[in-house]
């Protein structure tokens, strides 16, 4: 019989007793606190977000009653004194003894909030330390703050450190230019190693994980229309993309181990593991880097019975058919190299994002998950060419027909997307089914001919 200890692992579930809790905190903040009560309006109106999905912490007057009331939610007190909680996606809540609540959002750059804003406001932290924070509100016994976190799960802002913050900027730049098309995969994740080696040595493993990342989203924003013209709008608040649910990376069989590999330097755990489906024929790693919160969903073309062996650490074997995972892989490139990410996935009020990325002529494909739970829609994908050598080695290997060369020739394959999502009472899974349905109909062998969005 089949082990299956790995897949039951992590059974995520609804934490309503949790998103109650939570929710209540911080309506009554809301209610105290107008700037804060203007904002969370405007980021519904102007970004399709919601405020709570933005909060990175609340500090809250300590009493008996509230310790229990989280005690019961399900929340543990973390390393650094907060109630935190490990089945749900919340903020973590701070017991003070102090009358004011605070609360801070999460954004990816102070500095960019208060320009956004125009607020004039104090910010602790240097320009290059790992944490900064803004008090840039006050009501009745409340105060907002922005917060940006880089690797830095602590509370206490540490000194300045002129040398290092040098050396993150050396760093930084270095992800952003880094060979992505080089004469082979191999030599494209052999230069990225040594880039991240170099920065985990200067940096550390924390910081060196969440300014790589940015370096990706960087990137995949500029081969992706909806993701300009949403980045643009939550820029207009000086959010930017502090809203990120999951990065996700397509991967050759080949490759796959290479990495998981890479991201395991970079300090993520792998979590659940499932496949979407015969039809689809795919399985995915889900990873998790606690200290940035960043998440890596990583899909494979993979068998049933492949699902129960360690496949993230065990070889797969090379085949000699296609998967819609390997075929993306071999019209674009890897996710990690060439292609860039196959898309982000953010947090966002479903509907309203729906709607508003409509006017501005981005299209969003039909909900491939619908809970009460869990919402996720894929924007319509950006078509991008595809280069002749690639066609030419998929048909050198027989992966593809000479009809299929001559329809990505002309028309070009969907190659990236921005997801919408919505979590609802801390739900941090996925929808296996669903994803199975959207991955299949996104086969660029079954696609019509269509305008991409922006091309």
């Amino acid at each position: 019989m089949a082990d299956t200890s790995a897949l039951e692992a992590f059974k995520w579930e609804t934490q309503p007793k949790a998103e109650q809790l939570v929710r209540r905190l911080i309506r009554d903040f809301l209610a105290n606190c107008a700037p804060a009560a203007s904002l969370a309006e405007r980021m519904r109106e102007q970004t399709g977000t919601r405020f709570h999905d933005w909060v990175d912490d609340i500090a809250i007057r300590n009493s008996d009653a509230l310790a229990g009331e989280l005690e019961r939610a399900g929340f543990v007190v973390d390393a650094y004194g907060a109630h935190a909680h490990p089945g749900g996606i919340f903020p973590r809540i701070i017991l003070h003894d102090d009358a004011t609540t605070r609360l801070a959002l999460k954004v990816e750059s102070v500095a960019d909030f208060l320009s956004a804003n125009q607020i004039q406001a104090e910010v602790e932290g240097d320009a290059l330390c790992v944490i900064r924070r803004a008090r840039v509100g006050e009501g009745h016994e409340t105060e907002l703050y922005v917060c940006e976190r880089h690797g830095f799960r602590g509370f206490d802002v540490p000194k300045a450190n002129a040398e290092l913050g040098l050396k993150r900027l050396h760093h930084v730049e270095e992800f952003r230019r880094r060979p992505r098309n080089m004469a082979s995969n191999a030599e494209g994740f052999a230069a990225a190693n040594k880039l991240i080696d170099a920065a985990i040595k200067d940096l550390g493993r924390d910081l060196t994980s969440d300014i790589f990342f940015a370096a990706e989203r960087e990137y995949w924003q500029r081969r992706n229309r909806a993701a300009q013209v949403q980045k643009s709008r939550q820029d207009r608040l000086g959010l930017g993309w502090a809203n990120h649910d999951h990065h996700t990376y397509r991967c050759s069989r080949e490759d796959f181990m290479q990495l998981i590999a890479m991201w395991e330097k970079l300090g993520f755990i792998c979590r659940e593991r499932f496949h979407a489906g015969l039809e689809a024929g795919w399985g995915a790693q889900v990873m998790d880097q606690a200290s940035t919160g960043i998440t890596t969903f990583n899909d494979v073309d993979l068998s049933p019975e492949e699902l129960f062996q360690d496949f993230a650490h065990e070889p797969l074997a090379v085949r000699d058919s296609l998967g819609t995972v390997g075929l993306w892989c071999g019209l674009h490139g890897e996710a990690f190299l060439q292609a860039g990410m196959h898309h982000l996935e953010c947090q966002f009020d479903f509907e309203a994002l729906r709607a508003q990325l409509e006017t501005d002529g981005v299209r969003t494909m039909k909900p491939f998950t619908d809970y009460p739970y869990l919402k996720q829609a894929f924007t319509e994908g950006e078509r991008w060419p595809v280069a002749e050598d690639c066609i030419q080695r998929l048909l050198s290997r027989k992966l593809i027909t000479e009809s299929q060369a001559k329809t990505f020739r002309e028309q070009g394959a969907i190659g990236s997307h921005l997801e919408n999502l919505e979590r609802n009472e801390g739900f941090k899974g996925f929808n296996q089914k669903g994803v199975s349905e959207i991955i299949s109909a996104t086969d660029p062998r079954k696609q019509a001919k269509h305008v991409a969005v922006g091309a």
